[in-house]
């Protein structure tokens, strides 16, 4: 009995740990790529599909971002930033995409 009930509390640790693993949407951007955004290229397509509402917006990202004022309607704790061929909402404590605008 206490065997089985040790194999059980094993199964539901080794399986449950993937659910609860490193956080896919915080990644920072690979080597190659943070050199390309420093010198002012783009993000590559696959990147800019995680440029998502809900993401987190990486550093190297974010730091190479166009804040907009006045082109868009303010809302309080949030700034509006170019990144790309994209403008999107973001909060300004968290960085998280709030909304894509364009």
């Amino acid at each position: 009995m206490r065997n089985s009930i040790k194999l059980l509390v094993l199964f539901f640790i080794v399986f449950s740990s993937n659910s609860f693993g490193d956080n896919k949407k915080n990644k920072d951007l690979p080597p190659g790529l943070q050199k390309k955004v420093e010198r002012g290229g783009e993000l590559p397509h696959g990147w800019k599909k995680k440029l998502r509402k809900g993401y987190t917006l990486d550093n190297n990202v974010f730091s190479h971002g166009v804040i907009l004022k006045g082109r868009y309607p303010s809302v309080p704790g949030t700034s509006v930033y170019r990144i790309d061929d994209k403008i999107i909402r973001l909060s300004i404590a968290t960085r998280e995409i709030i909304d894509i605008l364009k």
